[in-house]
């Protein structure tokens, strides 16, 4: 009886030893985990989610009955190409505007602040709300794309090569605006001045980056401005997959210009990510 009582002292406290060093799960780990709660907060909010699904398609077909006309000597419309560079829109609607407001009706609320006494990371953090976007956003691609097949002829591409352009571009696309939503929600005290701060810039980005009007009709100077920002150059990726070849002949460039795009991209996610990290705040208090 004295060697049990010995053994069953020794082994607890190991157990307990070993219970209290795990390490905790990674931030992906946690960012990954995140994923569920963040759709199903999404999804609980039917006025956000009618709002972000239908906005895009319907500007999408408003402005593509209005500019319905063939392009010069081409069979496509500038509706079509409207419709092809929608899919930037519907990008920034998920993550800029709604990552914008929601962070910081969020703040506002405490709900960060009760977040930050559990494992979670600023960076799981992120994650998460990457994530949310990408799903969402492919939802809402799904729709804009449907819509633009039935109405404006557009394509799906043809090849691997195709494919594979628009499946990074989204990506690409879905980081670096989630990161600029992420950024501009430490701006706002609560949702409704984070719904103008984020709306305002937003509408304007259409117009200088070619989804509500298309890029030919713009002044050099609107081309300029609106080529600093990851939207114009979405715009672009896209229409270079869900549009004819011959339609390069449109773009200020003459070229569909992937390699830029992709670097362009790829630097707002780098210079959003590291921006976050640096002015990130999980309450109002400064």
């Amino acid at each position: 009886m004295m060697a049990i009582d010995h053994t069953a002292n020794v082994t607890t406290p190991r157990h307990r030893q070993a219970a209290q060093d795990s390490p905790l799960p990674s931030p992906l780990r946690i960012g990954l985990s995140r994923v569920v709660p963040e759709l199903k907060m999404f999804y609980r909010r039917p006025e956000q989610v009618a709002l972000t699904f239908s906005m895009p398609a319907v500007i999408s077909l408003l402005l593509g009955s209005i500019f319905s006309a063939k392009l010069p000597h081409s069979t496509t419309s500038t509706g079509a190409v409207i419709g092809a560079s929608m899919l930037a829109y519907g990008i920034l609607s998920t993550s800029f505007i709604n990552l914008g407001i929601g962070i910081a009706g969020d703040r506002d609320t405490g709900a960060l602040r009760r977040l930050r006494g559990t494992p979670t990371t600023a960076s799981s953090y992120f994650i998460g709300k990457i994530l949310l976007v990408a799903v969402v956003s492919f939802a809402e691609a799904i729709v804009l794309v449907s819509a633009g097949i039935l109405v404006f002829k557009l394509r799906l591409p043809s090849s691997l090569f195709g494919w594979f352009t628009l499946t990074w571009v989204f990506l690409l696309g879905v980081v670096s605006c989630s990161l600029l939503g992420v950024f501009i929600s430490n701006f706002a005290s609560n949702a409704v001045s984070a719904a103008v701060i984020t709306n305002g810039p937003a509408v304007g980005l259409q117009f200088i980056s070619g989804t509500y009007v298309p890029l030919m009709a713009l002044p050099s100077w609107m081309l300029t401005l609106g080529s600093i920002f990851p939207v114009k150059w979405m715009a672009q990726g896209f229409r270079s997959v869900l549009l004819p070849p011959d339609m390069v002949a449109f773009e200020p460039a003459g070229s569909w210009e992937h390699w830029r795009i992709f670097l362009v991209l790829t630097a707002w996610s780098i210079g959003g990510l590291i921006a976050c990290m640096a002015v990130f705040r999980w309450s109002d208090t400064k």
